[in-house]
């Protein structure tokens, strides 16, 4: 297991040396005067709809007889971006007065194209010399701001004119300024004629090529924004030391009164008057229904929560700085691939530990406990994206890599996990012996039951991070950019404590009920944090966002959904392993019969 560890441990190494690196073909970004700077046009869609793209050219712009398109990697797929060589020429330090590039008769499919671009809020992105660059395709004047469909007037911007800001030898800064004078009118459904033109403008600054990329945080660094962040991590942290304390003060009185009930030479104790937890001690150690499932969704948590630590290492030491295009998405699915042997190691190892036998049903069963639903849900939303012919359905060739790596690298080491698990199993050591029949378990209040217990178990934790939760929402589904990694990993860490915490007091007011059947329930309201985000997301799209359309909401509903389904896998793990050592330790404190 160290030797498989130090393997996984030297490639996240080698991948994030591979991730910092930024795609350009100018390695060094170092030019001279009148040096070919690489620009490329990426996407378009409607600014509202982050996951509804299409490719530039989809639109009736002016283009090149041979469109030439930049070779991606696999995180630049996965993000939706296409890039092809822009329409522009920007050589480096040479300012272009208004100069025609494409003259075009607009067909009236076009201006209707067009039209509904502008009224949808369309933008596109650029890339110039790695840096991104947005513009508007246009405006429209409408009486009613909430329904644009009855504009009065469409108008696409037909001029464009870059501003670059340089430091010496190196390009700092590029953004779009367009004049609202120079438009054509699109109101009306006819052939219209449009020469596009564009100027560039380059301009001298003391910016180090270093900091040039600081602006895109700044917005996630301002004072206010900074106060709330601290505002959620202090309310956070007093809800952690507020319920850890309550906990520890009520369950140290009550257990210590237990004990002292319960200790060995307590000689006028009647077994009959015995009540609460030790009075099923013969079942509380009774291995849970469904024993396969509930390996197979502690080895997966595992690897979740695996992937998790190392998400959050790699973002701790710089790796996922602004527009670093798919570095994201890329160690997703490179560690994820790369885990899958601790899925089979955790999975395994518990499953033959609770006495299980069947090795080949818990390794499919971890295997696809995840990635089952992933796949299902990737399919159906790959092909709404390829009815809507967008940029975010992956081109075949992508998914056979992506098929190639779960084949060659996740499925093996899936199996040699589940074999060192298997290899490495040990007896499970109780201090009590298990009753041979299961003791009746006595009715019990609504308020006692899973579904109650869930929703204020989940309440808890999600109470601590809702207000970090809608930073990220704008950032994942919005042009926000999320860059506070520190307290990201600080919340993150609140989460597992009051999650580990409440999981624990739950299961502990259960075995007092003579409930002894707290395996599957130390999980579920573990795992329910995951609800209550996915209840959030109903709550976002409706209240603090813009999205609309077919599109957009399956893929928002859709891969939300399989999110919080590895919240509820991992929050599912941390709960049941700490009830689990919380069992474990009072009952080895207690002399049982």
């Amino acid at each position: 297991m160290k030797k498989s560890m130090t393997c996984l441990g030297g490639a996240i190494v080698i991948l994030c040396c591979c991730i910092r690196h930024v795609t350009s073909d100018a390695l060094d970004h170092r030019y001279k005067e009148g040096d070919s700077v690489p620009f490329y046009a990426n996407k378009v869609g409607p600014f509202h709809n982050p996951s509804e793209t299409y490719r530039y050219y989809d639109l009736p712009f002016c283009s090149p007889a041979n469109v030439e398109e930049k070779k991606e990697d696999l995180g630049e797929i996965l993000n939706g971006d296409r890039l092809v060589v822009a329409p522009f020429k920007l050589d480096f330090q040479i300012d272009k007065e208004p100069e025609s590039f494409c003259r075009k008769r607009l067909t009236r499919k076009e201006v209707a194209q067009f039209r509904f671009a502008v009224l949808k809020d369309y933008f596109y992105q650029m890339y110039y010399d790695d840096l991104p660059i947005w513009g508007f395709l246009g405006r429209f004047d409408s009486d009613d701001k909430d329904d644009p469909t009855v504009a009065t007037s469409v108008y696409l911007f037909k001029h464009v004119h870059f501003e670059i800001l340089h430091n010496k030898d190196r390009i700092i800064d590029v953004f779009i300024r367009n004049d609202p004078n120079e438009v054509v009118d699109l109101t009306e459904n006819r052939e219209v004629n449009v020469d596009f033109t564009y100027s560039a403008k380059w301009t001298q600054t003391d910016i180090p090529f270093e900091k040039r990329l600081e602006k895109y945080s700044q917005t996630s660094s301002l004072s206010d924004h900074l106060e709330i962040h601290w505002f959620s991590i202090i309310n956070s942290c007093v809800t952690v030391i507020l319920l850890t304390g309550f906990l520890a003060i009520i369950l140290m009185r009550v257990l210590k009164n237990d004990f002292v009930k319960f200790a060995p030479d307590e000689e006028a104790h009647d077994e009959q008057d015995e009540s609460g937890w030790k009075y099923i001690h013969g079942d509380v150690f009774r291995y849970p229904r469904y024993k396969s499932l509930f390996a197979a969704a502690l080895g997966t948590g595992s690897q979740l929560f695996t992937l998790a630590i190392f998400i959050f290492m790699l973002a701790l030491v710089g790796v996922f700085y602004p527009y670093n295009r798919g570095a994201l998405f890329t160690a997703l699915v490179v560690i994820y691939a790369l885990t899958s042997g601790i899925a089979g190691y955790s999975a395994s190892s518990f499953y033959y530990m609770i006495e299980g036998k069947n090795w080949v049903k818990i390794l499919v069963l971890t295997g696809s406990l995840f990635s089952g639903p992933l796949f299902l849900t990737f399919c159906f939303l790959n092909t709404v994206a390829l009815a809507y012919n967008s940029t975010a359905a992956l081109p075949f060739g992508t998914i056979v890599v992506i098929f190639l790596i779960w084949t060659l690298v996740t499925s093996p080491l899936l199996v040699l996990g589940g074999i060192a698990g298997k290899n490495s199993r040990s007896e499970f050591q109780t201090s009590c012996h298990t009753n041979k029949y299961p003791r009746e378990i006595p009715q019990l209040p609504w308020y006692r039951r899973t579904l109650a217990q869930m929703a204020m178990a989940g309440f808890l934790p999600f109470s601590a991070i809702y207000i970090e939760l809608f930073y990220i929402f704008a950032s994942v589904w919005g042009h926000q950019i999320y860059t506070i990694y520190s307290i990201l990993f600080i919340v993150f860490i609140i989460l597992l404590i009051v999650t580990a915490f409440i999981t624990v007091a739950l299961t502990y007011f259960q075995l007092a009920a003579e409930d002894h059947e707290w395996w599957w329930r130390s999980f579920l309201c573990g795992g329910s944090t995951g609800l209550f985000i996915y209840g959030y997301c109903i709550y976002y799209y409706h209240a603090r966002s813009d999205m609309s359309g077919f599109m957009q909401t399956s893929f928002f509903f859709g891969y939300m959904a399989c999110i919080c389904y590895g919240f509820f896998l991992m929050l599912g793990t941390v709960g049941f392993r700490a009830s689990f050592i919380f069992v474990r330790h009072i009952y080895c404190s207690i002399k049982c019969e």
